[in-house]
């Protein structure tokens, strides 16, 4: 999982539970050191096999472990000297492979991506771009990002203008002359009537 944690929780599935006939005989005692039970196991991955080690480590009475075990036991499998529950243990090891198939996926993924714009990898793993990456356009407004030569053209551009002397003060004195007179303006053009 993310950052090198065990899942935190696994999904229950009620209907499947109590389908099992052995959970539907069980007596409310037992039902409830069966789910806790199954609650350590998730957190622990095992519990002490004797039981008055597993009461110990449950918090509960002695004698109700040792008589709610046998009915609990068909749920749960004893691997040497812990009990685990077989189900628990497959469904962790479900969540872990899937969490590798996605961090494998996703590392192919980047990998190609970095191919595709020629980003060599550093012996760490990580990218390191060799070019400025440019920004998307924009439907209609252009680059984001101007590249060098059209910033120098437009700086070129803005100082032919000022030495023509088509400066934002003669427009603006343009744009004067023009209400004076009854004309109107459109986009950046000056129109007379």
């Amino acid at each position: 999982m993310s950052q090198n944690r065990r899942p935190p929780a696994y999904q229950e599935y009620p209907a499947e539970i109590l389908a099992k006939i052995p959970f539907r005989t069980m007596s409310l005692q037992e039902r409830g050191l069966f789910c806790t039970m199954r609650f350590e196991c998730w957190v622990n991955s095992q519990l002490p096999r004797k039981p008055d080690v597993l009461a110990k480590v449950l918090g509960l009475p002695v004698d109700q472990v040792s008589a709610s075990l046998p009915a609990v036991m068909p749920f749960f499998e004893i691997v040497g000297d812990f009990i685990i529950c077989p189900e628990l243990e497959n469904y962790r090891k479900h969540l872990d492979d899937r969490a590798h198939k996605l961090s494998e996926a996703g590392k192919r993924g980047a990998a190609k991506t970095n191919e595709k714009s020629n980003i060599p990898i550093s012996n760490d793993g990580s990218a390191t771009p060799t070019a400025t990456p440019q920004l998307p356009r924009r439907p209609g407004r252009g680059l984001l990002v101007q590249s060098s030569t059209e910033k120098q053209s437009q700086v070129q551009s803005s100082k032919e203008k000022e030495l023509r002397g088509d400066t934002f003060l003669n427009d603006y004195e343009e744009y004067e002359k023009s209400v004076e007179v009854g004309g109107y303006t459109e986009g950046n053009d000056f129109v007379r009537v």
